[in-house]
């Protein structure tokens, strides 16, 4: 119960964003995804001080799709409210395929992630290049093919889809940018997919570190559009809410990708300024809501 008064207070509040204002008497309902047109999912970490359990019931009273990046222990309560886990985690982004001592850790790590997700009905797991700590790009880069041909039978043997993530690495400030990340550009994520081969090699498109690295969002969307599995967004710069304060036009953006026949879940991971982390994502999913 008091989740639920957490989350009406905060929806109420939310909805009176762009809803027609109400009598005395009447209070506002809390607003709800009316077109669903893109599959809306939330990142745990970036939500924080909020539970796991809070951020469920706000996601599911909005009415969006999935509660990600969280561990199989959760997954039970996300079932029970009607949502899934968009994708799983796995190795994290310190440590990566482009270095050949970093492999077996993870595909040790992914091969548990995958197992999980067979176990749940999860479909995808994230997985990324690591850091390049001195490693010539030739050098990563055949590193990074040879690692994901080790783990890319099992995840294609249980129809689990591995979606590479690329990362910025211009910004310094802690989990807004990661400098001296390998797969810094959309472009070598693109490539190493295509030449993996695998229907199960896909990329993480995060508009945000997209933005950053190499803008021109909507036409890095469709140039890569056959292999993306997974989108993020938040605002730039900042990583904050998706507001007028930013720079990414999100409506057109969102527009483009349902027009474009994807299926995947579009993950909310910005970081709201607001004490208010439940308005802030009301909002976001509004507004995604094209």
């Amino acid at each position: 119960m008091i989740n639920r008064r957490h989350w009406l207070k905060s929806a109420a509040a939310a909805s009176a964003i762009s809803a027609p204002s109400a009598s005395p008497a009447q209070a506002p309902s809390p607003w709800r995804i009316e077109k669903g047109r893109i599959r809306q999912s939330v990142v745990h970490w970036n939500m924080k001080p909020l539970t796991v359990v809070e951020l469920a019931d706000a996601a599911a009273a909005l009415g969006m799709r999935s509660v990600e990046l969280i561990g199989p222990e959760h997954w039970p309560l996300l079932k029970a409210r009607g949502l899934t886990c968009a994708i799983a985690g796995s190795h994290g982004f310190s440590k990566g395929f482009a270095h050949v001592e970093e492999h077996a850790e993870c595909i040790a790590k992914l091969t548990q992630s995958i197992d999980a997700c067979v176990a749940h009905g999860v479909e995808r797991v994230i997985t990324f290049s690591g850091f390049r700590r001195g490693t010539d790009d030739d050098t990563a880069r055949k590193n990074m093919v040879q690692g994901l041909k080790q783990i890319l039978p099992y995840a294609e043997k249980n129809k689990i889809t591995l979606c590479l993530e690329m990362l910025n690495s211009k910004v310094s400030e802690e989990m807004k940018g990661h400098p001296d990340y390998w797969c810094d550009h959309i472009g070598t994520a693109l490539s190493l997919c295509q030449e993996i081969g695998s229907p199960r090699m896909k990329i993480l498109f995060d508009l945000y570190h997209v933005q950053i690295m190499d803008g021109d969002l909507i036409r890095n969307f469709q140039r890569c559009q056959e292999y993306i599995g997974h989108i993020h967004t938040a605002g730039n710069p900042g990583r904050g809410e998706l507001d007028d304060t930013q720079e990414i036009n999100y409506p057109p953006i969102m527009r483009a990708i349902a027009e474009s026949g994807y299926e995947g879940f579009v993950g909310q991971e910005f970081i709201p300024r607001s004490t208010d982390k439940v308005a802030a994502l009301a909002t976001a999913v509004r507004l995604c809501d094209v």
